[in-house]
């Protein structure tokens, strides 16, 4: 618990005495898991120390903004797997419906310390805030959901990808370090009254959620069980194929992991671990910029060049890229506001918000797919029916969005309500520095044209010169059978 690079992840949010208290309160709101969680482990080692329990604590916000049945399914089943996780370690777990700073202050009367995982976006930023100025015991963040925590890269907004990379990679080397898992020395007992998550039909019918869209359960369980599962299916049968077809829209070898991410039922960290990363970090401090092929990766082959550029690959994905997006809501106040774009790519579009557009569509016929453009509608259905959409289909759908719409701003608004309407990873850092993108964020100017101005063009051309569209709307289709 010492060593620096789990040093660099805590942050005391208050100046409150020690008092002495009947339990050390692990807050969990954002890290939805048991396994490779800081917090939890810091709130359990904190307990030790002090001679008492540790007890976990969740508060269900029943009207979570954009929240449908469908994110609320997800995250109850994820919910159901760490009760289960804590009650074979013997830490108390106690979920309730509320407000989330008004419930862990509640749990958190007779605590000695509160320890609660870090939140990203702003509301989440407020909760802990609210909760550091009032409770009357010391209250401690400690980051948990990336593998390289955003201050340690970088202390300022980075312009793009190649500018934070070579920040990650630096402390990258230093935080590939699992938590120890520490055994609690003292048992809560009675524990506080609290929601039974188990029964998962019974908790989804006590919030203020809209039925639709429905559950994805078939496509995506929730839960850290669900999470490792999936990824060991990627690991085993998809990976070797990612740098070469991940782009491909009918391939299917996505690890389907950003839902789990974002939940935190799975640490980015771990998975990194997993796949290598300390061959790829070998490989950058050789001057080669890729991971090396020596044997005895953790769980994995390394007998195969393809397999090690696929893993690069994806670990820029799962390192940079993700790192890139929590980078951008941490030092970007109105990350989720058309404001927050680039002047060159704010000014661009008003240079061509009076361009005639080939289609101008609502929200509502957007959500019913029901344009002109096949592609676009199979790409629309997939992400209604799976909570889900292959990425490239993913930035080809947002772009359709900014030349259909009677202004950029229109469709910033338009595309980041559907995007967290539907996909199961809505309403996440990604999410934000995703459809940004697809307005220039993180990107840069290109040929100037109608309506897009310099902001990158995507048209179906390009995807059927590509790629084999005809098999993405079959794979959409059967998708659609089987609903």
């Amino acid at each position: 618990m010492s060593d620096a690079a789990f040093a660099s992840r805590i942050t005391e949010l208050n100046d409150a005495l020690p008092r002495a208290g009947a339990y050390v309160l692990y807050w969990m709101q954002n890290s939805q898991r048991t396994r490779c969680n800081h917090a939890l482990e810091y709130a359990i080692g904190r307990a030790n120390e002090l001679r008492v329990p540790a007890l976990v604590c969740f508060a269900v916000t029943p009207d979570y903004p954009d929240a449908s049945e469908r994110h609320y399914r997800f995250m109850i089943e994820g919910l159901a797997d760490v009760a289960a996780g804590l009650k074979r370690r013997g830490v108390a777990f106690v979920v309730r419906f509320g407000d989330p700073p008004a419930v862990a202050l509640d749990v958190g009367r007779d605590a000695s310390l509160i320890v609660c995982d870090r939140g990203y976006l702003r509301h989440l930023r407020q909760w802990r805030f609210d909760v550091a100025r009032t409770a009357r015991c010391p209250v401690v963040e400690v980051e948990t959901d990336l593998a390289v925590p955003v201050e340690a890269a970088s202390s300022k907004r980075e312009y793009a990808a190649r500018t934070i990379r070579p920040r990650i990679h630096r402390r990258l080397a230093e935080h590939l370090v699992m938590p120890d898992q520490i055994d609690p020395d003292h048992l809560l007992d009675p524990v506080p009254a609290g929601v039974d998550v188990g029964d998962v039909d019974a908790v989804i019918g006590r919030v203020s959620a809209d039925v639709y869209p429905g559950p994805v359960s078939r496509f995506f369980r929730g839960g850290e069980s669900a999470a490792w599962s999936r990824f060991e299916r990627f690991r085993d049968s998809a990976l070797e194929r990612y740098e070469e077809q991940r782009s491909e829209p009918a391939s299917g070898v996505a690890s389907g992991l950003s839902p789990y991410l974002h939940f935190g039922q799975i640490s980015d960290l771990e998975i990194a671990i997993e796949l290598g990363a300390h061959e790829f970090v070998a490989g950058l401090e050789q001057g080669k910029g890729r991971m090396s092929n020596q044997p005895g990766s953790v769980g994995m082959r390394t007998d195969s060049a393809t397999l090690a550029s696929s893993r690069d690959a994806f670990l820029e994905e799962l390192l940079v890229r993700r790192g890139l997006a929590f980078n951008y809501v941490w030092y970007t106040p109105n990350y989720d506001r058309y404001e927050a774009l680039p002047d060159w790519a704010r000014g661009t579009l008003d240079d061509h918000r009076g361009d005639e557009r080939p289609a101008c569509y609502t929200q509502e016929q957007l959500e019913a797919a029901r344009t002109h453009d096949e592609y676009w509608n199979a790409a629309m259905t997939e992400m209604k029916v799976t909570g889900s959409m292959q990425n490239y289909m993913r930035m080809y759908w947002g772009k359709k969005i900014l030349e259909w719409s009677k202004s950029p701003e229109h469709g910033f608004e338009t595309t980041l309500a559907l995007n967290n309407r539907f996909f199961v990873d809505g309403r996440d850092p990604n999410s934000y520095a995703n459809v940004g993108w697809i307005y220039g964020l993180h990107d840069r100017p290109w040929t100037e044209r109608d309506v897009f101005g310099k902001v990158r063009y995507m048209n179906a051309k390009g995807l059927e010169r590509k790629f084999d569209m005809a098999a993405y709307r079959l794979k959409v289709d059967e998708l659609t059978r089987r609903e």
